[in-house]
């Protein structure tokens, strides 16, 4: 005999799981998921698994092709680039570079933003004035624009990219979660706690941030396609990584003048760098459908 069940459990469900439910009937989303995790894990563990050394050279096996060309040869299957560097272990090396940097800089991005975003959400009078003034100004400026400034007043490198993607998209972040702050305040739950004695800390605590989260989720999704594009948008105008660094964007700087005689040169880290984004963006989209499907239902 059936139990009684007094709640239907479906609809008793954590929040995250009704997320993942409506996350995963969405296929794309879940493609790019597969492909996120696998870069994520290809950017940790790369320089461990890579075949050769990220600047090894090989002096007779200069601009080979892919394996499977009639010219190429196994060892090597992807070809090597014209100093004799194998590029398969160079493109999984990038991955580290640009997309764990990339998410590096996302996952400071949103300490960071999340904290100045409540900040700026919570105060009220003129430093909410002047606050919201200056992310007026910053918003403004593209951030790609807005890091090549701040790269070139810290100087070229790798780390110095990281902190210019970091300002530059923190502005962004900063305004969406001061607009997710303002309109949970602006809702009756939040003066019902007021009118309970809740403090501030109570209300952002039990109040806001539960309910908030999910969107922070989706932002992060966002500004990591960002991060990813940036980063290789600096290495590739040799503003960021310099070579020899293994990153893609710099990779194709420096085999851009192979484009005729090797094009799997430049060819292949601008595919990974179009899958990178890829992923990410269908991620973020797939989320934000989830999200809207949750709040509906």
């Amino acid at each position: 005999m059936a139990k009684f069940k007094l709640f239907n459990e479906d609809a008793n469900k954590s929040p995250l799981k009704h997320l993942w439910r409506h996350f995963k009937s969405n296929h794309s989303a879940l493609v790019g998921l597969w492909v996120f995790l696998l870069l994520a894990i290809l950017a940790i563990s790369a320089p461990l698994i890579a075949p050769y050394g990220v600047n090894e050279q090989n002096a007779q096996a200069l601009i080979l092709p892919p394996s499977w060309d009639d010219a190429g040869q196994v060892e090597f299957i992807l070809g090597t680039d014209g100093l004799g560097r194998d590029l398969l272990s160079r493109l999984m090396n990038g991955a580290t570079s640009t997309f764990g940097l990339a998410i590096l800089a996302a996952l400071l991005t949103t300490a960071i933003g999340v904290v100045l975003g409540v900040f700026a959400g919570l105060t009220r009078g003129v430093k909410s004035s002047v606050l919201n003034h200056l992310l007026d100004i910053t918003l403004a400026i593209p951030s790609l624009l807005l890091a090549i400034v701040i790269v070139a007043i810290l100087g070229p490198g790798l780390m110095n990219t990281v902190w210019a993607i970091i300002f530059a998209l923190l502005p962004q972040y900063i305004h969406s979660v001061r607009n997710l702050v303002a309109q949970e305040l602006s809702k009756d739950y939040i003066v019902a706690q007021r009118l309970d004695g809740a403090n501030k800390w109570q209300i952002l605590k039990t109040g806001i941030l539960p309910n908030i989260y999910e969107h922070i989720v989706v932002i992060f999704t966002m500004s990591l396609s960002t991060a990813v594009l940036d980063i290789a948008a600096l290495g590739f105008l040799q503003l960021g990584a310099q070579a020899p660094t293994a990153e893609w964007g710099a990779i194709l700087a420096e085999n851009l003048s192979l484009i005729y005689l090797a094009p799997w040169t430049v060819a292949l880290p601008g595919i990974l760098l179009f899958i990178a984004i890829l992923s990410t963006n269908l991620v973020g989209d797939g989320l934000r459908h989830a999200l809207q499907k949750r709040r509906a239902s």
